[in-house]
């Protein structure tokens, strides 16, 4: 992630720049401005996904800068932007009726003509390519609300079914709708455990930063059965046994990873290195936790070790995706 996310203002005068653009182009030129736009999004907050998804094939690489920004936005609107909880909830209910008004519009051009934010403009038009069902994006906005006054999670089980089905799981199913199939149900399955699988291991990377916002995305079960009550860490003992669950959940994550590296084959060919590279990158990440997990420093994969888990015969396609040349 980028050191320096983007306030609510930044956000507000880049639509206004994409949508001028945008309206003065063809409806192939507006998509193309609004790709764009979501590739800018997601090179700014997440190198590894940025990296990952280069090698897809150009048009499911543009839908999936076009679904990131559409998860981004949200996100920072209960993460980082200064506002009160009510405010939050109110740029929220904003957020899902700008996206049903943009999946009542019959073009981009229309919904941005009806004064929709690109971003959703955007993604509304993939639902439309893609089949993708709009429920999904709805059950996302529904775990963003839930960030707004967070919870505990009695166990691993309420944690899948209560926020990370929201948070991530959909958005797996998003991106299987989006790779195609060779066997559905089998890489929604394998979508469904990657999901899991990330959103796991992001909790554990960021549990002092979650912390600062006072929410706790471990399971209240696995700290309680080794001692630990609350949320506070302070002592060595409520360390090591936060240490300990830390190590239990990357445990968890670590076999979803590995049912999805199995299932690969269930996805359409063109989109398998992708998938694989996330599965690479996001995995070492996870054993790093395990092995090293630290409440004052924020796990990270170098760069190198990035590059590493993808096909050197494709690395020229990420100089042209960082200097903006690569196609949409």
């Amino acid at each position: 992630m980028s050191s320096r996310n983007w306030s609510n203002t930044e956000w507000q005068v880049r639509d206004a720049v994409v949508r001028r653009r945008a309206l003065g182009l063809s409806e192939r030129g507006a998509r193309q401005a609004i790709v764009a736009h979501g590739r800018e999004v997601l090179k700014h907050y997440s190198t590894s996904f940025f990296i990952v998804t280069r090698f897809l094939p150009p048009e499911k690489r543009a839908q999936v800068d076009l679904v990131y920004a559409a998860v981004r936005y949200p996100d920072e609107v209960v993460d980082t932007f200064p506002l009160s909880a009510e405010r939050r909830e109110q740029k929220l209910a904003d957020w899902r009726a700008r996206f049903e008004q943009a999946r009542s519009a019959g073009s981009i051009r229309e919904a941005l003509l009806d004064g929709v934010p690109v971003i959703l403009a955007g993604f509304a038009q993939v639902l439309r390519e893609t089949g993708i069902p709009a429920q999904y994006y709805h059950a996302f906005l529904d775990a963003m609300h839930a960030d707004v006054r967070p919870r505990s999670y009695e166990n691993l089980d309420d944690l899948v079914d209560n926020y990370i089905y929201g948070s991530a799981i959909v958005v797996g199913y998003f991106l299987a709708y989006i790779y195609g199939a060779s066997d559905f149900d089998r890489a929604m399955a394998a979508s469904r455990r990657l999901g899991i699988a990330l959103q796991l291991t992001n909790f554990l990377r960021d549990v002092a930063e979650d912390r600062s916002r006072g929410r706790l995305y471990l399971p209240t079960d696995m700290l309680s059965a080794r001692g630990v009550a609350g949320r506070d860490f302070s002592s060595p003992e409520a360390r090591d046994a936060l240490g300990e669950v830390v190590a239990e959940l990357a445990g968890i994550a670590r076999r979803d990873y590995d049912f999805a590296r199995e299932n690969l084959d269930a996805f359409s060919a063109d989109c398998r290195i992708a998938i694989d590279a996330c599965i690479r990158v996001y995995g070492e990440l996870n054993d790093r936790l395990a092995e090293a997990f630290s409440l004052q420093r924020r796990e990270s994969v170098p760069l190198s070790r990035k590059f590493s888990v993808l096909p050197a015969s494709k690395y020229w396609r990420l100089p042209l995706a960082y200097l903006g040349l690569e196609t949409a």
